[in-house]
């Protein structure tokens, strides 16, 4: 299994045609028998969960059979054509999972792995579907926690993401190790607090944590490629 998630940059000029391409690229995935699973999604501005929506940059995640059956759809595809026509960039990461608890549209996407043993760079991807009772209280304390992230030593980027504004969220998040991912996770007072209310106070109905190995790392986002000199 190798998960890929693109994100791609378009010109303003043409920002109908990346409106156009979450009902056009829907059909070329869904008759591609070689991907198990796929999001097309948008994207927010500031790197994490996000009411700000970025209408040039937007992005699909998928789970292929393996690296074989990724790289004929980079390089062949109706969609690796659309990119290359009206996209002016475009990066992809290349993942394998290592962990992943819960649910996405209620299918576990990436299997039940756990692998107890990780080194080198992680990749974090955290999902969740936001009760709409609850939507407040989960916006009032984004903010505070996306600031400390991209603060914490380790932490190398990462992506807001969703497939719904407001209510279906996720973030992408790359870090050099492990340990800065759970210093993060668990010595960060203001995560913790977090954490604490979401199980408290019922903020999701459904959500989805995993962790990934990184594979590769093709082309660049914002002028450059995240992992260069990063060795994987």
């Amino acid at each position: 299994m190798i998960v890929s998630l693109t994100i791609v940059r378009y010109r303003k000029s043409l920002i109908p045609f990346a409106l156009l391409a979450m009902a056009a690229h829907r059909l070329p995935l869904v008759v591609n028998k070689k991907c198990s699973f796929w999001k097309l999604l948008g994207s927010g501005r500031n790197g994490t969960f996000d009411l700000q929506p970025d209408w040039q940059q937007w992005g699909l995640l998928a789970v292929w059979d393996n690296r074989e059956a990724f790289d004929e759809f980079y390089n062949k595809s109706f969609i690796h054509w659309w990119w290359n026509t009206f996209t002016n960039e475009k990066w992809t990461i290349l993942c394998e999972p290592l962990q992943s608890h819960g649910k996405w549209n209620s299918k576990e996407p990436f299997g039940k792995p756990d692998t107890k043993v990780i080194i080198g760079p992680v990749a974090v991807l955290t999902r969740a579907t936001i009760r709409p009772n609850k939507l407040k209280s989960f916006w009032a304390n984004v903010d505070s926690v996306a600031n400390i992230m991209t603060n914490t030593p380790g932490f190398i980027t990462s992506f807001g993401i969703g497939e719904a504004p407001v209510y279906r969220q996720a973030t992408f998040s790359i870090w050099k190790s492990i340990e800065d991912v759970k210093a993060f996770a668990y010595t960060s007072k203001e995560h913790a607090e977090v954490i604490k209310k979401t199980r408290n106070e019922n903020w999701y109905s459904e959500e989805l944590f995993a962790r990934f190995k990184i594979v590769d790392s093709l082309g660049t986002i914002n002028g450059n490629n995240p992992l260069k000199g990063i060795e994987l």
